[in-house]
């Protein structure tokens, strides 16, 4: 009989599914009990946010940013840019938290966020531009919050370090962006997940290739309040401008809802 694989749809199945490493309640010092409740396990997690996020949202309304922002999360997840052994964690803002593991059927959980993160910005026909960070490490997947509201994420030293990879700044004008520390990169992987575009004429015959992905080494940079990392960045060299952007879109949007009566404004 086949075996059939288990797809985790989310971190919390993961640990119904699995044994905690921890899982206690603890004395906050005054009388209250707290829980500690989680798993340890090998990630790699990749943040993702859109580019000029503020100066773009600057003149939506508050309810064409959420349309805006449903737009940017749902193209992401729901048009298979995400390999399968991802599992979305969290949208916080205007980011979205991915994290692989060979817990969740990854061979190589940094290959794996690679994959997606080139998928993201070779197709992105509204211009969003993301910035992505990924790292790789220990992590530990956990509640936190109390009984009355919690929430189940991933916590660690290499979150924080995958957050702040996709906070770097890049120093050329270019789609979308993926930095990542040095350590996790091996030389051999870049025409092996970033292959050549293969130039084709009108009869589909190969005359030629181009490379519309860079890969510059950034030597150490500062990361906010952590030492200095050496980090690697591989960005797209090509734009795609399209006839109308995610934000123009929003607006329309949201007229053909209020022409619809499916949008009733509560502060005129």
């Amino acid at each position: 009989m086949k075996r059939i694989e288990f797809r985790y749809n989310s971190l919390e199945d993961y640990l119904i599914a699995n044994p905690l490493s921890i899982d206690t309640q603890m004395d906050n010092g005054g009388g209250a009990l707290f829980s500690a409740k989680g798993r340890e396990i090998e990630a790699s997690v990749l943040f993702a946010d859109i580019s000029s996020f503020s100066s773009t949202t600057k003149g939506l309304s508050s309810t064409e940013t959420l349309i805006y922002l449903n737009h940017f999360f749902t193209w992401i997840t729901a048009e298979g840019l995400v390999e399968s052994t991802g599992i979305v964690d969290k949208y916080i803002g205007d980011e979205i938290m991915i994290v692989f593991s060979n817990q969740f059927g990854s061979k190589n959980s940094f290959i794996d966020a690679l994959k997606t993160a080139r998928a993201i910005g070779d197709r992105d026909p509204w211009d969003f531009r993301p910035h992505i960070g990924i790292a790789r490490g220990i992590v530990t997947i956990g509640y936190v919050g109390t009984p009355h509201k919690y929430n189940c994420s991933v916590f660690g030293y290499f979150v924080n370090l995958a957050k702040r990879c996709a906070s770097v700044k890049h120093d050329e004008e270019a789609g979308a962006s993926i930095v990542f520390p040095k350590n996790l990169w091996e030389e051999k992987l870049f025409d092996q997940i970033f292959p050549p575009v293969i130039k084709r004429d009108v009869k589909g015959k190969a005359f030629g290739h181009h490379q519309n992905w860079k890969m510059v080494h950034r030597g150490k940079e500062k990361m906010k309040n952590m030492d200095e990392i050496e980090l690697v960045e591989i960005h797209k060299t090509t734009i795609w401008i399209p006839s109308i952007t995610a934000a123009e879109r929003a607006k329309e949007a949201l007229l053909v809802l209020r022409e619809k009566g499916n949008n009733k404004p509560t502060l005129e």
